[in-house]
């Protein structure tokens, strides 16, 4: 076996489901979409040649991020990382991974702001021009692109992060069979927005993530994988 596909199969702390699955919008035929943190033994830093930052496979649709880029990037409020750490498909978490999860708080931030509106906003600019091209958006984009407002508005709102729709399952899916006109989406998304920003000034979230908890919880993980070798 690839040394590559060691480090997912005997180093991950944490894997989850994600995608529609982890969202509620699953149907027949939706695809199983993992995700997994794996920490890669301290040792193989030592040498000229560093491990990889983040892995494809071994399965199919399955992708997995080493636990410093991982945090590296829930830092910076990645919208995709943050969603991981708040799947409510968890399949693996071992003391690592759960330390991981009691951590997610941490990585929340007003950031989640500027990330997850900029990322909808170049998705939505994708969409229109589909729109121009196909006269129509892709609709299942159009779809996620609606559920990823409603989830930046939430945390905002409330201070956690929720990725299930719940009682937005059927408006959502509506879309994405195409049976909601383009004009009423737009309207939809541009409302999110508008709510999302009102939200940031009465945010609960801190200005900023909780750098120094996280760098704690990695330089104790890194030492202890170190003395394990030793």
């Amino acid at each position: 076996m690839h040394s590559a596909e060691l480090l997912v199969r005997d180093h991950t702390v944490y894997a989850c489901v994600m995608g529609s699955r982890a969202f509620g919008l699953a149907t027949e035929g939706s695809d199983t979409d993992r995700r997994g943190v794996f920490l890669a033994p301290t040792p193989l830093f030592w040498r000229f040649e560093k491990p990889p930052t983040h892995l494809e496979g071994p399965a199919e649709e399955q992708f997995s991020w080493e636990l410093e880029r991982f945090c590296e990037l829930a830092l910076r409020a990645n919208p995709n990382i943050l969603e991981c750490l708040h799947s409510p498909l968890m399949e693996y978490a071992d003391d690592t991974g759960r330390e991981l999860l009691a951590l997610r708080g941490a990585f929340l931030s007003r950031r989640v702001h500027g990330t997850f509106i900029g990322y909808a906003y170049g998705q939505r600019r994708k969409l229109e021009a589909d729109v121009r091209t196909h006269g129509a958006p892709r609709w299942k984009h159009a779809m996620h692109l609606l559920r990823l407002l409603l989830s930046a508005r939430d945390v905002l709102r409330t201070g956690v992060l929720t990725i299930d729709v719940g009682e937005h399952r059927e408006p959502l899916l509506a879309v994405k069979r195409g049976e909601v006109p383009w004009s009423e989406v737009e309207a939809r998304m541009a409302r999110l927005e508008r709510e999302a920003g009102e939200a940031l000034h009465r945010t609960p979230l801190p200005a900023q993530p909780d750098r120094r908890r996280i760098e704690d919880f990695l330089v104790r993980v890194r030492r202890a994988s170190a003395l394990r070798a030793g």
